[in-house]
């Protein structure tokens, strides 16, 4: 399978970024992805744009042709709409067009603009990433779908609220040397446990924040890259793409994610990998409870083994799998269409020495970035190594 890859990147601080516009963001992350690659944005083939809610929070449809603009090019560009999997789905879209030979240099990422509608704004927008004829129109929220997934889990498998106060301390430690971070904030367990409900069993802090910004790659092919002498490091050797039921209701277990286990199977297979070749993981933490479900819808745990894991400081940064050493979505921050890419930035900067957190993981070759839309309905695996 002819690698990705991953000659550049660029991302923007995540947090409430104020009157800043879309645009705006995503030319700042997309211009240093091109710059980092050394490119200019006449080498561009195709641009692929993850972005969720802009039709609400901007106003704006027909959004790829406006993010090629950004970046200072009218190659041909699409907006890839997946919920909080848009990135991860637009990466893939990238990945899929260096191997087939069409394009050889390929802009991916994505941008949302959130804090600009306010909490009750944000938390409508987000929710129609549910069915609405069967979940928004009863009123769920996601942090109510969430909260349905986490009891059904706990009725399962065991486990408890302290166990999912342990990954939001984790991962909040992790985010203390990300400058990029939306909460550069320290927790305690007693903190996470004594912080008001917001959908039993969930607490405020096994919610991640509401964000703003934009991260961006630059993908190539290895012919491209070879010809002008491009440096990187490391490439996307598998990619993989799964899906389930909208509803929750129509599942057959809400403890499990088929569509993570799908899209994991898919890349492993490409990659020629399986999960004890994973060195290190960012997955897809909008609330602690996921973190588990990702875990172990990747293989890196047995069903009913990834709710202890950060209890047991088996995924905590010296362990033995560290997972969201950028402080995950919880702590880093999710704008929505740009989280699929930042975590494939998170990982690409920890195999290549320059992530803040990369002494921690000075061995790793192998990583893995897993991105989920809505309650897990489609996820995205990529599995990204160091180039020999």
């Amino acid at each position: 399978m002819t690698k990705a890859i991953l000659a550049g990147s660029g991302m923007t601080p995540f947090g409430n970024l104020g009157e800043r516009t879309g645009r705006e963001l995503f030319a700042s992350a997309g211009l240093d992805a091109l710059e980092d690659a050394g490119l200019e944005p006449d080498d561009v083939d195709e641009v692929f744009y993850g972005n969720f809610v802009g039709t609400l929070a901007e106003n704006q449809g027909h959004q790829g042709p406006i993010a090629a603009e950004a970046l200072g090019t009218t190659a041909p560009s699409r907006r890839v709409e997946s919920a909080c999997a848009s990135a991860g789905v637009a990466v893939r879209d990238a990945v899929r067009a260096v191997r087939s030979g069409e394009s050889d240099v390929v802009v991916a990422g994505g941008m949302e603009r959130m804090n600009n509608m306010g909490t009750a704004g944000a938390t409508d927008g987000l929710a129609r990433a549910a069915d609405d004829l069967y979940e928004i129109r009863a009123g769920i929220t996601f942090p109510a779908a969430y909260a349905l997934m986490a009891r059904a889990y706990f009725e399962a498998f065991g486990g408890d609220r302290e166990d999912l106060a342990h990954i939001a301390v984790k991962n909040h430690e992790h985010a203390l040397v990300n400058d990029h971070a939306h909460l550069q904030r320290e927790i305690t367990v007693e903190d996470a446990l004594g912080a008001p409900e917001v959908a039993a069993p969930l607490g405020l802090y096994d919610a991640c924040p509401i964000s703003d910004g934009a991260a961006a790659l630059v993908l190539t092919s290895p012919e491209y890259a070879a010809e002008h002498g491009l440096e990187a490091s490391v490439a996307v050797t598998g990619s993989g793409h799964g899906g389930d039921t909208m509803a929750l209701q129509d599942r057959a277990s809400l403890a499990k994610t088929p569509a993570t286990r799908d899209a994991a199977e898919q890349a492993y297979e490409e990659a020629r990998i399986g999960p004890d070749d994973v060195d290190v993981v960012e997955v897809h933490d909008c609330f602690t409870i996921a973190e588990v479900l990702a875990l172990e819808g990747l293989g890196l745990f047995s069903y009913g083994e990834g709710i202890g894991a950060a209890r047991r400081g088996e995924t905590t940064r010296d362990g033995s799998v560290p997972v969201n050493l950028s402080g995950g979505l919880k702590a880093k921050g999710h704008p929505v269409g740009a989280t699929g890419a930042a975590q494939v930035l998170a990982i690409a900067n920890l195999l290549e020495g320059s992530h803040p957190r990369a002494d921690d993981v000075p061995d790793a070759t192998v990583g893995v970035a897993h991105n989920a839309g809505g309650t897990v309905a489609s996820a995205t695996v990529h599995v990204l190594e160091v180039i020999e």
